[in-house]
């Protein structure tokens, strides 16, 4: 049995290793494995301009990739087990719709004859986004402290979800062509846009949501059996559900504001990741569940990369193609997974 565990370690720790150096290896300037090897060891390459290529562009994309997909993943967890339900992703509280009408005022808010920001810039855009995330948040976290039942938790954020995209579909309706386009661009998601700067704040988040998770691990251990199971064994309800709304929150916030929305990431991952780790204890599903994230979306941004060329398909096409089959998986085999 712990053999069988570890070998499931190895392959995970061995599919991200290598995909992490195919995607370094694509894009539309040709450089072989051997010469990405050299650069990353710290050696002079054949060509001076391969070192460039792989630091300043690939490796930052990659590990975007990574941290992305890992703090999708954690939310799309706890989300799960909060909720008790195999379709709530990390998306459900409505944060990622908060960030969409925050994101759609810089763009478009000129429709409705006012110019909430002067400067459009990645900052502006990930600090809009924040903040929409974190008003819904604030939203959700005083409706928490009132309703005790989850699933009425859980139709909450999707009715707040409703309403923003219902303002955001009046602003695209009355704004202009290219304001529009801009801010269709943006939903389609992106992984390639960030800087070292830009890396370092969402790893900083990233890290700080997937401390919070591991302080409530236990917790979320005990929700898997139910509400009021936890409540006859001593947990604090209020504070166990605020830590992991908190922790999804800051996690998607953070990827939403620097990336853009991306879809099925949080949904098909856990349930992927338990068909390999044979277990239900978050000790071990938070780490596995945070690498099998960095894998998937590995694997769809080299998938979302077109051979030879400079042209990226946008990446909530392809995590989309590979999501949706596990959903309807997940519904045709709803016994399994719980």
């Amino acid at each position: 049995m712990q053999l069988n565990s570890a070998l499931r370690w190895v392959v995970l720790a061995g599919l991200l290793v290598l995909l992490f150096v195919l995607n370094l290896s694509l894009g539309s300037v040709k450089i072989p494995v051997k010469e990405i090897f050299t650069i990353l060891l710290g050696f002079n390459s054949v060509e001076p301009v391969w070192t460039e290529i792989i630091w300043d562009f690939r490796m930052t994309k990659a590990i975007t990739c990574v941290l992305g997909g890992s703090a999708l993943a954690l939310g799309g967890l706890q989300m799960q087990t909060l909720f008790r339900n195999p379709l709530a992703g990390p998306d459900v509280l409505g944060l990622t719709s908060g960030a969409s009408l925050a994101v759609s005022l810089v763009y478009m808010s000129g429709a409705a004859g006012v110019s909430l920001f002067f400067i459009q810039s990645a900052w502006t855009v990930a600090i809009a986004s924040s903040i929409g995330c974190f008003f819904v948040f604030l939203i959700m976290l005083a409706v928490s402290r009132r309703l005790k039942d989850n699933v009425s938790l859980l139709i909450v954020g999707l009715m707040v979800g409703a309403a923003t995209a219902s303002i955001v579909s009046v602003l695209q309706y009355l704004s202009r062509a290219e304001d529009l386009q801009v801010y269709m661009i943006w939903t389609f998601g992106s992984l390639s846009g960030l800087n070292w700067t830009e890396i370092k704040v969402l790893a900083t988040i990233v890290l700080a949501g997937l401390a919070i998770s591991m302080f409530n691990v236990k917790s979320l251990n005990v929700w898997l059996l139910g509400e009021n199971y936890a409540q006859s064994l001593g947990v604090n309800i209020g504070r166990s559900r605020f830590l992991a709304i908190c922790s999804a929150s800051v996690l998607t916030g953070g990827v939403t504001a620097f990336c853009g929305p991306i879809a099925f990431v949080g949904l098909a991952v856990p349930h992927l990741v338990k068909l390999l780790i044979k277990s239900h204890d978050h000790k071990m599903l938070l780490p596995a569940v945070a690498v099998g994230g960095a894998v998937l979306l590995l694997g769809c941004d080299i998938l979302a990369q077109l051979p030879r060329t400079s042209s990226i398909l946008p990446i909530n096409a392809i995590t989309a193609l590979v999501g949706a089959p596990v959903v309807i998986w997940v519904i045709m085999n709803n016994k399994i997974i719980r």
